[in-house]
């Protein structure tokens, strides 16, 4: 279900099972096997060839182990000095086994914080998320400035690949050139008069998020 939550959240189009297999790494036969079980118990509205929909109580659920991951990645961050890479794969763990109020021990201790150390949204304790307006840099136009808000925490790899580039949460983008024909993005990074460019290829500018400058 965080899977699929996940998937809608980031909206870059229908979740279908072969997204939510490539997700979590796993068959196609086995995301249907999943799917059958979560619509037996009512959290999940999928169709014979349709899109994959999570219900009311299927949402209200994965908010509630998104808050547990996200926050539990934060923690780890701050308190125990893991880089962003290295989080994921223990939350995944970790959200499992840990108290509620081990969770709400940690959201107090870190001052009930909004967002994680990829700046996705961490849930509140009555389930609401707080909306913002985002755009996937890769969608932006030449010309298009804005912050870094956002960045797909699937791909540890990559994770490593923009931290060595000091690419990362708050930092001022700015798209200087589209190459044609799906090439990479020119961008300029940093504050003006400390500005540099670097050439970053569609698969990193698809996973950052920027809010635009108005």
């Amino acid at each position: 279900m965080k899977a699929i939550y996940d998937l809608q959240e980031r909206g870059s189009g229908p979740v279908t099972i072969s997204r939510v297999a490539e997700r979590l790494t796993v068959s196609n036969s086995s995301v249907s096997g999943m799917l059958r079980k979560l619509g037996d118990l009512g959290l999940v509205d999928h169709q014979r060839y349709g899109d994959v929909r999570l219900t009311p109580t299927g949402d209200k659920l994965a908010l509630a182990v998104l808050r547990r991951h996200r926050l539990i990645e934060l923690y780890l961050v701050e308190a125990l000095g893991y880089s962003w890479d290295e989080v994921h794969d223990e939350a995944e763990i970790l959200e499992h086994v840990v108290s509620d109020q081990f969770v709400d021990r940690v959201a107090d201790r870190l001052g009930d914080p909004t967002v994680d150390p990829h700046g996705d949204p961490i849930p509140t304790r009555d389930g609401q998320v707080v909306e913002r307006e985002v755009r996937l840099l890769s969608q932006a136009q030449s010309g298009t400035s804005g912050v870094i808000v956002r960045v797909n925490d699937s791909d540890p790899e990559l994770l490593r690949f923009l931290a060595e580039q000091g690419i990362g949460i708050g930092l001022r983008i700015e798209v200087v050139e589209r190459q044609p024909f799906g090439g990479p993005l020119i961008v300029r990074l940093g504050q003006p008069g400390d500005t540099r460019d670097q050439s970053l290829g569609l698969g990193a500018a698809e996973a950052l998020w920027i809010t635009p400058f108005s």
